[in-house]
């Protein structure tokens, strides 16, 4: 598979505009990527903007802290899968996990997978803010959820995705989860590193560099 059908296309920022939403989702088209990923509020923008194109929408839910209501979750990503997105990536209650209350964060993830039923769920840890054991147990509760990919990072936090919270994730979650590595990825090395790690999507604003710099122009990947 080549790099660009790895990419998640994503513009997240506050100040983020229909005018950023536009060229994000043109970018996309012209080099083929999996996805743009965007905020609920322009689903309905970038699904226009795609018509006729294999590129396919994922909105983030829960952003950036992941601090909201369990049922706020759940409408919020039935909403926008219903104005087009098919692939949704919520951030955790990081501070339930902090809190050792786990039974909740799996049940959270439970039912945000039942409400969008065979669309994609991924599951951001904020990796950052997490020990090691809270990140396995994480990646647990994933697994027991039937979400369909674990996921680093939503790039807001103090850091984004590393080798080894990476590897964690893989020894957890094994053929049970796919893997996206989101924050920091900005160039073919780190894009490739993961790649050969197992991950199998990769989420960066830096889609257009990665595929006109370096080896992936070469079509290594």
């Amino acid at each position: 598979m080549k790099l660009n059908r790895y990419i998640d296309h994503t513009v997240l920022k506050a100040t983020t505009t229909v005018e950023d939403i536009k060229k994000l989702c043109a970018e996309a088209k012209e080099y083929d990527f999996y996805s743009v990923c965007v905020n609920g509020c322009y689903v309905p923008f970038a699904k226009k903007e795609l018509e006729n194109s294999n590129v396919k929408i994922a909105a983030v839910i829960g952003f950036p802290l992941g601090a909201m209501t369990k049922e706020a979750k759940i409408f919020e990503a039935k909403e926008c899968i219903a104005n087009g997105a098919s692939e949704i990536d919520m951030v955790i209650n990081v501070g339930f996990v902090k809190s050792g209350m786990m039974a909740e964060v799996e049940e959270e993830v439970r039912a945000i997978k039942e409400a969008i039923g065979t669309n994609v769920l991924k599951v951001i840890f904020e990796t950052c803010y997490l020990t090691d054991e809270e990140k396995k147990a994480v990646a647990q509760a994933c697994v027991n959820a039937k979400a369909d990919f674990v996921k680093t990072s939503t790039g807001f936090g103090t850091g984004g995705a590393t080798v080894e919270d990476v590897q964690l994730m893989k020894d957890i979650v094994g053929t049970n989860c796919q893997i996206k590595a989101s924050g920091g990825v900005r160039d073919f090395e780190t894009a490739k590193k993961y790649i050969d790690m197992g991950v199998t999507r990769l989420g960066t604003s830096s889609g257009v560099e990665l595929m006109t710099t370096g080896k992936a122009v070469e079509g290594q990947y």
